[in-house]
């Protein structure tokens, strides 16, 4: 009953936007080239199951069967996907939307990167219609290193996102920065999502380049997280946007390298997630890694879920702090 009413609910937010339409014949060549692309890598593939649970093997038979369909240039329109990667016409996007006007230096700096792409058809925002409540949403993420730590985005050359939804936010950094280093973890059939989106909007992305330059990696096994070479790049970036969060707490091990190598993080989490307190981990993180790092964890103030799941939200953002050596 619950999923009834959320998907009611998302379709009638959608209806606010209706007077804002896409263009997206101009990718349509593009996206004919990497779709074909697509469809034979899925036919090639053979997805194992054994380590999966009954949840993650529905989930990636979905997400096959959105990736076969034969109008997916209008992916962001699909219920399920905009359930788990897009947020749209809410009302906290809004306040997000607010803040980020009220940062003047940030606003002047950055506004540019909230210009939403037409392809994949997605909802523009009813109250910045130049945007979308997903661009809005990620760009505020950003803002937060920018306004705590004064962090310079556009520096900043390696980023490694764990789970990226269908690549949003890394097309926002190929914006700041188009010779940033980029790799993406996520589950194989959601990598090909990236994919087809990242490529036919012109972000050149392959699969497993892991230390080529001005280019976006897209990973899915833990044997090349073990690859990257932190030394080549300044300034590093950590990015888990309700990603590590939602994953057992065995499995966040083998991000902790990645983490204590980068320079900054940004992990956006919910209070609880199933049987997992995901504030007290954070804050044992937090004590764990004060050593090396500034560390903040700052309430979400805006956004307390969607309307039939209500709980704290919350940001866990960092930055490596200088070490003063003292000469002898």
């Amino acid at each position: 009953m619950t999923n009834i009413l959320d998907n009611i609910a998302r379709q009638f937010l959608c209806l606010l936007s209706f007077c804002f339409p896409n263009n997206i014949k101009p990718y349509l060549r593009k996206e004919k080239k990497y779709k074909q692309i697509l469809e034979k890598i899925i036919q090639e593939s053979n997805i194992a199951k054994s380590n999966l649970t009954r949840t993650h093997i529905q989930f990636n038979q979905k997400i096959r069967n959105i990736l076969l369909e034969k109008k997916l240039y209008n992916f962001l329109r699909i219920g399920f996907i905009q359930k788990m990667f897009f947020v749209h016409n809410r009302l906290f996007i809004y306040y997000e939307l607010k803040e980020l006007k009220k940062n003047l230096s940030f606003w002047n700096k950055y506004k540019k990167l909230l210009s939403e792409c037409s392809f994949g058809n997605p909802i523009r925002y009813f109250l910045y219609p130049s945007s979308s409540g997903n661009v809005i949403n990620h760009v505020y993420h950003l803002s937060l290193l920018y306004r705590y730590f004064d962090i310079p985005l556009k520096k900043i050359d390696f980023v490694f996102e764990f789970g990226g939804g269908y690549g949003c936010n890394a097309n926002i950094f190929y914006k700041l920065n188009k010779k940033v280093k980029y790799i993406i973890y996520d589950t194989f059939l959601v990598s090909l999502l990236q994919f087809y989106y990242l490529n036919t909007i012109n972000v050149k992305t392959l699969f497993n380049n892991i230390n080529t330059p001005k280019k976006i990696s897209l990973i899915s096994e833990f044997a090349f997280l073990k690859k990257i070479n932190f030394t080549k790049y300044k300034q590093k970036l950590f990015v888990a946007n309700w990603s590590l969060s939602e994953t057992p707490l065995l499995f966040r091990i083998n991000f902790y390298k990645i983490i204590y190598n980068a320079d900054y993080v940004l992990i956006s989490f919910q209070e609880k997630f199933e049987n997992i307190n995901n504030l007290k981990y954070f804050n044992i993180l937090k004590k764990e890694l004060s050593y090396k790092f500034d560390v903040k964890i700052i309430l979400n103030k805006h956004y307390k879920g969607n309307f039939f799941s209500r709980q704290n939200h919350y940001y866990f953002i960092c930055k490596k702090q200088k070490i003063n050596r003292q000469i002898i």
